[in-house]
């Protein structure tokens, strides 16, 4: 029986360091620790992270923390739903996880897995509190979760310290798996440079060169990095001109000052760039301004639930960028299963920070039972051979030298509410734009992986 455990403690919380933080040298002097007397070592493996301790017995446990409260709380809730469809396949061996890891039989090496889950109200210090305990309580294998890009830089660097797997949520920012990346860190969702890259040439070809864009920018890694790629490729690319930058703090409720300041701009288009309840606000109050549809909204990087939220009349026309959408059940197989079981469980079709999710953990368990262990180095370097496997998007592959995954952006383009088949029918894919040639070259914003131990 597959086991979620939902944790709810205070932000203040924080943890006791961890036995394991002193080594292997320190292991040795506590005999029992792992429950077996003088068990410091595991196939002449000094003792690392949480192994061997989390992946003794008859099961392992991954760590999530998603946002659950605060601004990003429904993308966290769709992510969540993910990882809960995941674990409940992994530990079934149902065919569509054995599509992606076929090694999976039932549970992960024969053991199943559960999951831990902690609000993490998307912010950093929560997070990487949270993880502490589930780290320190219940000797997590994995770590999970963000929508936030400033929890998932924080949690890059806490993997590197604990030597802890890291599997990426939601994170748009560059500096993901740039300058922040890390070697326990892997991330599968396309981020600011490939969105910019995919739909930069949708725009300039729709809409043509020499157009002044303002654009309305989060406060964080996220957003200075989305807006960024975006005006550096228009720019560069199709000679629009960023009349101003509209940068606002996450959380924002009442967006009218910056919306002024568009309207007295001169701009012909609106790149927002805010995520979550701020983008949902933004759109709203947008309309409210009469800024659109005279101005045209374009959306770098798609929020889950965005059209649902706002309404099909106000992302008509809207270009947008985007991880997955549900009518590529029609294109992909794999897609159409997942949609399937999905939609059957939670009775609404998925969101693309639930197939991001659900992907992250198959993906993982691949990774894992192709290395036929959890000692972490070896799983990385599983990740790092850079094979190529399915997935709901096709075929994709791993980066060795940042660990981003080389995936296809999705280009979708809001319907009209006449033109919905259905009541979750609300974009239209118009490519599906492949992933490498939308890749900054691997050196080219930072990244350093550092070491395995």
């Amino acid at each position: 029986m597959t086991e979620f455990i939902f944790g709810n403690r205070t932000s203040g919380l924080v943890s006791r360091r961890r036995a394991l933080q002193l080594g292997a040298a320190g292991a040795t002097l506590l005999p029992g620790f792992f429950g077996q007397v003088g068990k410091a070592y595991a196939d002449d493996k000094p003792a690392l992270g949480t192994w061997p301790a989390g992946s003794q017995g008859d099961s392992v446990t991954i760590g999530a923390t998603v946002p659950r409260t605060g601004a990003y709380a429904v993308q966290g809730e769709d992510e969540l739903k993910g990882m809960q469809l995941a674990v409940e396949h992994l530990n079934e061996g149902n065919d569509l996880i054995k599509q992606i890891a076929p090694k999976v039989t039932k549970g992960v090496l024969g053991k199943e897995v559960k999951l831990v889950v902690a609000d993490s109200a998307a912010k950093p210090n929560n997070a990487v509190q949270e993880q502490q305990v589930f780290i320190d309580e219940n000797k997590i294998i994995a770590m999970t979760g963000s929508t936030s890009s400033a929890v998932a830089v924080a949690l890059n660097k806490f993997a590197e310290r604990e030597k802890i797997l890291y599997l990426v949520a939601i994170s748009g920012s560059n500096d993901t798996t740039g300058k922040d990346c890390s070697r326990y860190s892997f991330r599968q969702c396309f981020y600011g440079e490939t969105a910019a890259n995919a739909i930069g040439p949708v725009l300039v070809k729709n809409f043509g060169k020499d157009k002044k864009a303002a654009y309305m920018t989060p406060d964080y890694t996220y957003g200075h990095t989305v807006t960024k790629s975006m005006n550096d490729y228009l720019t560069s690319q199709g000679g629009w001109t960023m009349v101003t930058n509209q940068v606002s703090p996450l959380g924002t409720q009442d967006f009218s000052q910056y919306l002024t300041n568009i309207a007295n701009s001169g701009a012909e288009f609106i790149i927002n760039v805010n995520w979550g309840r701020d983008a949902v606000l933004s759109v709203q109050q947008a309309k409210q301004f009469g800024l659109t549809p005279k101005m045209k909204m374009v959306i770098p990087y798609q929020i889950p639930f965005l059209a649902k939220e706002v309404g099909a009349e106000l992302t008509e026309g809207v270009f947008a960028a985007t991880d997955f959408w549900w009518t590529l059940e029609d294109k992909y197989p794999l897609a159409k299963m997942f949609v399937d079981a999905f939609q059957k469980k939670y009775n609404y079709r998925p969101e693309w920070g639930a197939e991001n999710a659900y992907m992250q953990f198959a993906i993982w368990a691949r990774m894992v039972s192709e290395a036929a262990t959890f000692y972490p180095p070896d799983v990385i370097k599983q990740y790092e051979k850079g094979e190529t496997f399915p997935s709901i998007v096709g075929d994709v592959s791993f980066r060795p030298q940042d660990h981003q995954l080389i995936r296809p952006v999705i280009i979708v383009r809001g319907k009209a509410p006449k033109d919905m088949k259905n009541d979750e029918d609300f974009w239209e894919v118009l490519e599906v734009v492949p992933g490498g040639p939308l890749m900054q070259k691997p050196d080219a914003f930072g990244c350093d992986l550092g070491a395995y131990i």
